[in-house]
């Protein structure tokens, strides 16, 4: 791996975030791209529809029916749960049928081979200058290309540990991804394939017996990723029994916990920040090796038949009261500038109960994924499953 792609790997979109660094970010977006009026004023009299691939949890109410209110423009949402997913619509499509769809920004490499998207036009995006400069650095750093912006952020998270409280007795003072394969704990698991196959890998990183550089030294080619992935692989199916279940979507993580007789397990934020939210016995946090950190974005496509409408999609998402609902409703995180100001006090106190002490500055940005990378981690978490 280059130095130079070393340093895009931490870059600042969740890494420098703290909820005290918003005006100070916003400066820095402001020199970027120039700011305009808090709405799109032709789209306020616009209407048509807008066709959208997204992800299943991050436009929760009343977010679209208030745009749809606001615009006339009618939304047709197709949801998914996985990246894998979504690649696999556009691929099969040529993006037909889809407008504005929702990358998340390790993906760059793929979606650039893919080569269904639409260099964004920036003089239509009035509002993006209020989107915190480090998450529009953390795009364009690895989404452009050929001249063009291709990919604007839109919520971040993170994958870390969430466990029932009323089932799990350990000590959240010393969460380790290795947590998940205590004694006492098996049988009682979840998590995605893939992903609990990195949280094998930054732990054993963390602890010594397989030093990986906090396993960025698998991103540089296929053979380094197959050496330090066969150690991993092996330490993963030792420990199958533990899985109760595997998840493939937010809604499946929420059962898991609630229905399933899951005590702990490899998760998005979200879910489970949402679930606390709720009053329910469930908590979140990052472990001592590092939360996986992610960012989702927008991009429209070559074949979108209503780019205007997309534009005036993502304008209306760049709002701090929109960008705090959405953050509110789905449990991520907000990009825009002031949005946090308008979340709850529960949703603040989640958040930083969920990042203790230094657990900010230890996320573990997934790095832009090659499409052998992909391949080669789809083939793995396979063995693992089938086990």
């Amino acid at each position: 791996m280059t130095k130079d792609n070393e340093t895009l790997l931490t870059l600042a979109a969740a890494r420098k975030f703290n909820r005290r660094s918003f005006t100070k970010a916003a400066l820095a977006a402001s020199a970027l791209i120039a700011t305009g009026p808090a709405y799109v004023r032709s789209a306020l009299s616009s209407s048509g529809e807008l066709n959208l691939l997204n992800w299943s949890d991050e436009f929760p109410d009343p977010v679209i029916p208030e745009f749809e209110k606001a615009t006339g423009i009618k939304v047709n949402s197709t949801p998914f749960s996985q990246n894998e997913e979504q690649i696999n619509k556009l691929q099969a499509t040529q993006g037909e049928g889809f407008d504005l769809v929702q990358p998340t920004r390790d993906r760059a490499p793929q979606f650039k081979d893919l080569d269904v998207l639409a260099p964004l036009d920036t003089k239509k995006l009035k509002n993006v200058g209020n989107v915190l400069g480090s998450f529009i650095e953390s795009s364009s750093s690895i989404w452009t290309w050929d001249g063009g912006l291709y990919h604007l952020p839109h919520l971040w998270g993170t994958e870390a540990i969430s466990w029932r409280t009323d089932q799990w007795k350990g000590d959240p003072t010393a969460l380790s991804y290795g947590d998940l394969w205590g004694e006492a704990v098996k049988g009682h698991v979840q998590g995605r394939p893939h992903s609990l196959l990195a949280g094998v890998g930054l732990w054993l990183d963390g602890n010594g017996k397989l030093p990986s550089n906090r396993l960025l030294d698998a991103y540089k080619d296929p053979d380094a990723f197959k050496k330090i992935y066969d150690e991993i692989l092996k330490v993963a199916i030792e420990h199958k029994p533990w899985i109760k279940q595997f998840w493939d979507s937010a809604d499946n993580t929420k059962s898991g916990l609630l229905e399933n007789d899951v005590w702990i397990g490899l998760t998005w934020d979200g879910p489970a920040l949402s679930l606390k939210k709720d009053g329910k016995p469930v908590n979140y946090q990052a472990p001592k090796e590092g939360a996986i950190t992610w960012l989702d974005g927008l991009s429209i496509t070559k074949a979108a038949k209503n780019a205007e409408q997309a534009y005036a999609f993502i304008d209306f998402l760049y709002t701090p009261e929109i960008s705090a609902k959405l953050a509110e409703g789905s449990g991520y995180n907000p990009v825009v500038t002031g949005a946090d100001a308008l979340l709850s006090d529960v949703a603040k106190r989640n958040f930083q109960e969920a990042f203790p002490g230094d657990a900010l500055k230890k996320l573990w940005h997934r790095p832009p994924e090659p499409s052998w990378f992909a391949e080669l981690r789809t083939q793995y978490a396979g063995k693992f499953q089938a086990a």
